[in-house]
């Protein structure tokens, strides 16, 4: 470890300290040592980002997991459903077939169920016959789609049984990675105060300045100042739970991770969208940064790992990261992806 004299002596062993720690915290070969408290804050950002990556990776396979079920639910319902109906329809024919074996007659119930219009009774031994083979196509149709529904109901019970499968695997992961974060921070804690005033004033100096060079961009001269009915709304219930924990995985009520707080938000005006940053920017409308509006959603970062609701005048808020709380920041102080609208 090179050695760096002067006055910033304990500044940069408290660094040092932070960087071996985590380093060591994630077991990598050869990873260089942050010098400066700018190096030691790359190091935690990288760490933060890609915990957020597999959170994100684990809500979308949650949500999966979520439809699949629901999805199972109603075919398993449907199956019920055609297998009462093909029972009670079987035993009708049954009926008919030993009525008109006796005495050419129909029981009434059977007429009931068969008739195009109930109200008229089948009265002749034609339509009878008639209203049997009619019995008997409709009995095979319902067979048929019984077997059908059945033969989807397996396939999605596999598919979800996959799904398990692959979130455990995943939630394994995010488990790993939390806990490497988890004393990342434990570390990060154990700096002096005046070294982690330093440090989050190196947080909102580097917002700043990349905040200030986008506005400089003239991106926000055709940005519009006002929101639809429902992007005010969801601005409105994002600005009420200001100040919650961010949380991994969380949608509200008491806490948030980030696409847990807009999807909560737009839920909130009455517009269902995708739980995770990564499908709200894949599946909803996309428009120009420089047309953005109020309530309209940012998507930061190359992975679309990161999403905040903008509320007008070059703001937005979001849930940041683990340690952090729901809050209003300068929307270009991190890296745009781009920008989408929920209720286009």
């Amino acid at each position: 470890m090179t050695h760096i004299p002067g006055a910033h002596g304990r500044r940069t062993a408290a660094v040092v300290t932070l960087a071996l720690a985590l380093t060591a915290t994630l077991h990598q070969p050869a990873v260089a040592e942050p010098q400066t408290l700018a190096e030691a804050r790359a190091e935690l950002d990288r760490l933060y980002h890609r915990a957020e990556v597999a959170t994100e990776q684990y809500n979308a396979l949650d949500a999966k997991v979520t439809r699949q079920e629901k999805r199972l639910g109603t075919l398993r319902t449907q199956v019920a459903s055609a297998e009462r109906k093909l029972s009670r329809l079987s035993g009708l024919a049954g009926a008919a077939a030993r009525s008109q074996y006796r005495g050419g007659g129909v029981p009434a119930e059977v007429q009931f169920v068969l008739a195009g219009d109930p109200e008229r009774a089948l009265d002749n031994a034609s339509l009878a016959r008639q209203a049997q083979l009619a019995t008997r196509r409709t009995v095979s149709t319902l067979t048929t789609a019984e077997e059908e529904l059945r033969t989807h109901s397996n396939a999605a019970a596999e598919e979800l049984k996959r799904l398990r499968k692959n979130r455990g695997s995943l939630g394994s992961h995010r488990r790993t990675i939390r806990s490497r974060i988890e004393e990342a921070r434990k570390v990060e804690s154990l700096l002096e105060v005046k070294q982690r005033r330093e440090l989050a004033a190196l947080e909102r100096r580097t917002a700043d300045e990349a905040q200030a060079e986008w506005v400089r961009s003239g991106v926000l001269d055709g940005a519009g100042t006002e929101g639809s009915s429902a992007g005010r709304e969801a601005v409105a219930f994002a600005t009420r739970e200001l100040g919650k924990p961010y949380v991994w995985g969380a949608e509200g009520p008491g806490s948030y991770d980030c696409s847990g707080l807009t999807s909560q938000a737009w839920l909130a005006a009455g517009v269902v969208i995708p739980r995770t940053s990564q499908e709200q920017w894949r599946l909803l409308h996309r428009v120009p940064v420089g047309k953005m509006r109020p309530g309209d959603l940012i998507i930061y970062n190359a992975d679309a790992s990161h999403v905040s609701l903008y509320t007008g005048g070059g703001r937005m808020i979001h849930a940041p990261r683990p340690g952090r709380h729901v809050t209003v920041a300068p929307a270009g102080s991190m890296e745009i992806l781009g920008v989408v609208r929920p209720d286009a």
